[in-house]
């Protein structure tokens, strides 16, 4: 896939997440995302813990 496609998409999606964005104060909105070990994480399950989200976008590749 071209680059210019990848950041189009990228573009696309950063744009839909913060036009739906909560307010200060509002709960985030619940979600499920893969761990780097495999395992899927859901936002609701881990409610009084602190969470860190790192994306890296094919990190350390040409792409």
């Amino acid at each position: 896939m071209p680059r210019r496609t990848i950041l189009c998409i990228i573009s696309l999606l950063f744009a839909n997440f913060v036009s739906a964005a909560p307010g200060v104060g509002d709960l985030a909105p619940d979600w499920t995302l893969p761990g780097s070990d495999g395992k899927q994480y859901t936002l609701s399950e881990l409610r009084g813990k602190h969470v860190v989200i790192a994306f890296f976008p094919k990190a350390f590749t040409g792409g």
